[in-house]
């Protein structure tokens, strides 16, 4: 009897020892599982956000391209040329300055332009300021360099929950490279083919600016808003007005604005 249960003893504290073991060793097995997911969820984010960027980044080339070959023709020089994508990283604004480079404006001028021409950032920094104020700062600097009309439009609808800062990474450092390479071929064609502005390029512009536009117009006030800013853009321009890109913007800002305020009156 003794030794039958002595036996019967020894045999569940093996029991209990492999059982134990085997819990260890399956949860050892899913702290690493998870650690190894968790570090793959950035590098997926970043790769998401490059790959949604994409058709965008390639509708810019034509842009890109037509910002290097003028700084060329600006008598700008290469380095100058490919800093002004490096460092502005505005493609309307870098245009502009460049065409008011070549025309002989002066400085003060040129800045006042661009900053008028890329106030809307503004505007983006505040929509987004709730998913990117807490962040930590060197974040919070890079996303804010990075961003544009195209990060803004592929991010803007992400609340707090959906807002990954990898995916935003993802999609501005891969614009951004986009962009500074295709300025790179631009100054390279720029210097071996004479007059590359006059082919049409510039049309890249408004094709970029209507595929961004073009899935948020979903209610009247925005189609209010698009309709004014089309009409004043164009006869503001016909009357050659300086600032017509400005004040058709704001026209529209306002008639948009004024079209929520009655919709929702009667509503």
């Amino acid at each position: 009897m003794v030794l039958g249960r002595n036996r019967f003893v020894a045999m569940r504290k093996i029991v209990r020892a492999i059982g134990r073991d085997c819990w260890q060793s399956r949860m050892s097995f899913l702290l690493v599982k998870s650690v190894m997911f968790k570090s793959h969820l950035p590098r997926s984010a970043f790769l998401r956000g490059a790959a949604a960027i994409m058709p965008l980044s390639l509708a810019t080339a034509p842009w890109g391209l037509l910002a290097g070959s003028m700084a060329i023709e600006a008598n700008l020089t290469p380095l100058q040329g490919q800093g002004l994508s490096s460092i502005v990283f505005a493609g309307a604004a870098q245009l502009v300055a460049i065409g008011m480079l070549k025309g002989g404006a002066g400085v003060f001028s040129i800045l006042l332009t661009t900053l008028l021409l890329t106030s809307q950032h503004l505007l983006y920094g505040m929509s987004m300021r709730s998913v990117i104020s807490p962040l930590p700062g060197r974040w919070r600097v890079g996303l804010g360099f990075l961003l544009t009309d195209e990060l803004f439009a592929l991010t803007s609808q992400h609340d707090k929950q959906q807002f990954d800062r990898w995916y935003a990474l993802g999609v501005g450092l891969t614009f951004y490279i986009a962009w500074n390479l295709f300025t790179l071929a631009g100054i390279v064609l720029g210097s071996s083919i004479p007059g590359l502005e006059h082919i049409g390029l510039d049309f890249s512009i408004a094709a970029t600016f209507i595929a961004l536009i073009t899935p948020v117009v979903r209610n009247v006030p925005t189609v209010v808003c698009v309709a004014v800013s089309l009409f004043c853009s164009v006869l503001f321009s016909y009357w050659q007005w300086g600032s017509a890109l400005v004040l058709s913007g704001l026209a529209g800002m306002t008639a948009g604005f004024i079209c929520n305020k009655f919709q929702g009156a009667r509503t």
